[in-house]
């Protein structure tokens, strides 16, 4: 199973949902990002981002207000300080 978080305008997760694995399937029989995010765009649109449930890419497993930080293409944790008006 894949995991793909939702983003908000600001990068921040919103939701996370579970994607089978035959959804992520190229024609060249590989897993591919692109594919499960076409995937859970045609049915739920949005923006979305593979996260991995080990962490073992974008450093960590999406969390609900977790912050998907492109340049590091991680997910992190948000501070308090970023919750605060």
């Amino acid at each position: 199973m894949a995991h793909f978080a939702e983003l908000d305008e600001n990068n921040v997760v919103i939701r996370v949902i579970v994607v089978a694995n035959d959804e992520l399937i190229d024609e060249n029989g590989y897993e591919s990002e692109a594919k499960g995010v076409a995937f859970c765009e045609s049915l739920l649109g949005g923006n979305w981002k593979q996260t991995s449930y080990n962490g073992n890419f974008r450093k960590n497993y999406a969390g609900i207000g977790h912050i998907y930080d492109a340049t590091e293409d991680a997910f992190i944790e948000p501070t308090t300080s970023q919750h605060q008006p």
